[in-house]
C-alpha cells in the first residue's frame, strides 16, 4: 500500500527528527531515535492508507512544501519551499537544541468512485468530504496515541514520547497538515484527540 516514493519521504523524515533529536552527540540515541520515528511514522501512515481505503480511497503521503507565502494568492514562491525538511532543522537552531518540530509529511486523498457508490449507497460522492478526509487523518493521530500507550507499557517511555510529540504536532491545525484536515472535518474530534494529545504530554512533563 505504501508506495516507494512514500518510504523514501519516510526515511527523509526519520533522518531529519534523528538528527534534531540527537544533534549527533550520540550515534546510540540517533540510532534509536531513527528507528523509532520511522516506526511511529510508518505505522501512522498505514493506518492512514488502511482507513482511506476502507471509506473507497486512497492517500499519497509527500513531504510538506509551501507554495504560497502572506494571504494574496499571487504571493508565490517561485519553487515550492520543503517546509518539511527545513523546519525541524531551522526550530532546533534557533532554540539550541531545547525544542523540536515533528510535523513534516501531508497526505492528498483520491476517491475510488466506482466503489463508493458501491459500498456506500446512502453516501456517494464524486469528491472526498472534509469528514471523511477528517476521519483518515484522525487515524493516524490515533495509532499514535495506541503506540505510545503500548510502548509506555512495554518499558519504552523515550519511543512512548516521541510518539505522544508526533500526535501533537501533526494535530496542530495549520497549512496542510493533518491537524487542519481533522479540524475542518469535525470539530468534535479534533477537539477529543487535542484533550487526549494534551493529556500524554502533561504525563510526559510532569509525571514521567
Amino acid at each position: 500500500m505504501i508506495n516507494p516514493k512514500e518510504i523514501i519521504s519516510i526515511l527523509v523524515v526519520s533522518l531529519i527528527f534523528a538528527l534534531t533529536i540527537s544533534l549527533l552527540v550520540d550515534v546510540i540515541t540517533f540510532l534509536y531515535a531513527f528507528i523509532a520515528m520511522f516506526i511511529i511514522i510508518f505505522v501512522s501512515i498505514l493506518v492512514k492508507e488502511m482507513t482511506a481505503f476502507w471509506l473507497d480511497s486512497e492517500i499519497e503521503t509527500s513531504l510538506w512544501e509551501v507554495k504560497q507565502y502572506g494571504f494574496s494568492k499571487s504571493r508565490k514562491f517561485k519553487n515550492a519551499f520543503p517546509t518539511g525538511i527545513f523546519l525541524p532543522i531551522i526550530v532546533t537552531a534557533l532554540s539550541f537544541g531545547t525544542l523540536y518540530w515533528f510535523a513534516s509529511l501531508i497526505f492528498e486523498v483520491k476517491p475510488k468512485i466506482y466503489r463508493a457508490a458501491k459500498r456506500h449507497e446512502l453516501y456517494s460522492f464524486s469528491e472526498m468530504t472534509e469528514w471523511h478526509i477528517g476521519l483518515i487523518a484522525a487515524s493516524g493521530i490515533v495509532i499514535c496515541l495506541i503506540l505510545a500507550v503500548a510502548g509506555y507499557l512495554a518499558g519504552f517511555e523515550d519511543f512512548a514520547k516521541l510518539s505522544i510529540f508526533y500526535a501533537f504536532f501533526n494535530l496542530l491545525p495549520i497549512s496542510n497538515l493533518d491537524g487542519n484536515k481533522i479540524f475542518f472535518g469535525s470539530l468534535v474530534i479534533w477537539s477529543f484527540l487535542a484533550i487526549l494529545v494534551l493529556i500524554g504530554l502533561g504525563y510526559v512533563f510532569l509525571i514521567v
